[in-house]
């Protein structure tokens, strides 16, 4: 009877190890994203809705005749002769390549970029921009270019800048009076001290 006893609880000891070895074994089964939870990520990718896009410059760009560099480069040496007997060697240095960046910058073409807006911000050269973190905007004129500039109060470099290209300032305006107030920001000093350099000492003559 004992032996019975124990032979019948050896037998249950060895079903119930089975079984955790069954239950161990089987593979586990990804868990099922619920119907409504697909059908709503599915809605909200289609509710971003293209307003405008256009392609432009990256930057603005003219071509310069051998006058202005001319010009450039007998500045620039002037300034270096009266460095070195000041002994500023890190003013020349940075002379030279400013000088050098001036020359890139005027000869080499800039490439063409892709601005985009829409219901949920602004995408320039693959970069995404939402109206969360874009304040007021206004438009500027260089080399003949028209500029769109953003104000970006909470990111680096703090204004978001884009060259219209063949697209009309008056569409770009009214789209972007949707999302953003139209405000001009004072220019900084330097866009001042620019500009007063420009119309006083010009580094070649009108075409």
């Amino acid at each position: 009877m004992m032996f019975s006893n124990s032979l019948l609880s050896f037998q249950k000891d060895l079903a119930m190890i089975e079984g955790k070895e069954e239950r161990m074994s089987a593979p586990r089964k990804a868990p099922v994203k619920p119907l409504e939870e697909e059908e709503a990520n599915s809605e909200k990718v289609s509710r971003i809705k293209e307003l405008l896009a256009w392609e432009a410059p990256a930057r603005p760009f003219k071509k310069r005749s051998k006058e202005f560099f001319s010009t450039v480069s007998a500045i620039a040496f002037l300034v270096m002769v009266i460095l070195v007997f000041l002994k500023e060697w890190f003013l020349i240095i940075a002379i030279i390549a400013f000088s050098f960046l001036i020359y890139v910058l005027s000869t080499i073409p800039p490439q063409k970029v892709k601005h985009k807006i829409t219901n949920r911000g602004i995408t320039t050269n693959d970069k995404e921009y939402f109206w969360e973190e874009l304040g007021n905007f206004w438009f500027t004129q260089q080399l003949d270019e028209t500029i769109l500039n953003i104000k970006m109060p909470f990111r680096y470099p703090g204004r978001l800048m884009m060259l219209l290209g063949n697209q009309k300032e008056a569409k770009v305006k009214k789209v972007l009076s949707r999302f953003l107030s139209l405000e001009k920001v004072s220019p900084t000093w330097i866009e001042k001290a620019g500009k007063w350099l420009a119309e006083k000492v010009p580094l070649e003559g009108s075409s």
